[in-house]
């Protein structure tokens, strides 16, 4: 099939990261119009929740094994992995869905506009909160997904 479709793995491989944006677009806007629905106090904190969660399922698919999608699943031998996610799974969660869901611009013009506002304790307790908090969500991802998997 590659010999007469050359080009066809790069195209299902653009399809899923497209795929995956698409989803972590969405998801992404429809949290975001929650919370600001729904917590009308200061719903701009929402994009250090997304942040967060995005480090977590990035984690996880980091933490995941590496599946050869060519292996048949009903004949594995010994030396084969079996259980994961194979390497388009990875592009469609780990740049498409992870990539369109969280959002590093978003959280940037947050902080300006904090600061700019002279809430410069807020804004320090939101970029701690969010790198903190994303740092420890991918390890905790990671940790969960070798768990999972173990590894």
């Amino acid at each position: 099939m590659t010999g007469i479709l050359p080009f066809a793995p790069a195209v299902a491989d653009s399809l899923a990261i497209g795929a995956g944006a698409v989803g972590g677009a969405l998801s992404r806007h429809y949290i975001g119009k929650f919370a600001t629905e729904q917590i009308r106090k200061d719903p701009s904190w929402h994009t250090a929740g997304i942040n967060v969660l995005g480090s977590f399922v990035l984690g996880g698919v980091f933490g995941s094994p590496l599946v050869d999608s060519s292996i048949s699943a009903t004949v594995p031998s010994k030396q084969s992995i079996t259980q994961g996610l194979t390497p388009r799974m990875k592009l469609l969660i780990g740049v498409g869905f992870c990539g369109s869901f969280t959002t590093f611009s978003t959280f940037s013009v947050e902080v300006v506009n904090m600061i700019s506002r002279g809430e410069t304790a807020k804004a320090a307790s939101y970029v701690a909160a969010t790198n903190l908090g994303g740092l420890s969500a991918a390890a905790c991802g990671i940790m969960l997904a070798k768990k999972i998997f173990h590894l």
